[in-house]
């Protein structure tokens, strides 16, 4: 299974993703951790990263929606 299709912690906010992220990337810029512990944190950074996506790309769907005058329910059939 990709990382494009593990299903990442749908709970999380963007801003709770995004945060966990950027704490994320600063431990691994510090470079104080081992291999193990690097390749632990990349992966969870990867699903995080999932998690803001599509969050992201939910507002982008829903701002278009808006823009076309559309509901979430006129674009399902």
């Amino acid at each position: 299974m990709s990382p494009q299709e593990a299903e990442p912690t749908p709970a999380l906010s963007y801003e709770e993703a995004r945060n966990e992220l950027e704490r994320i990337v600063a431990e691994l810029e510090r470079g104080a951790t081992t291999l193990e512990e690097s390749l632990a944190l990349w992966q969870r950074g990867e699903e995080l990263a999932l998690v803001c996506t599509r969050w992201l790309e939910g507002a982008e769907a829903q701002l278009a929606q808006a823009v076309d005058g559309t509901s979430p329910d006129d674009t399902e059939n």
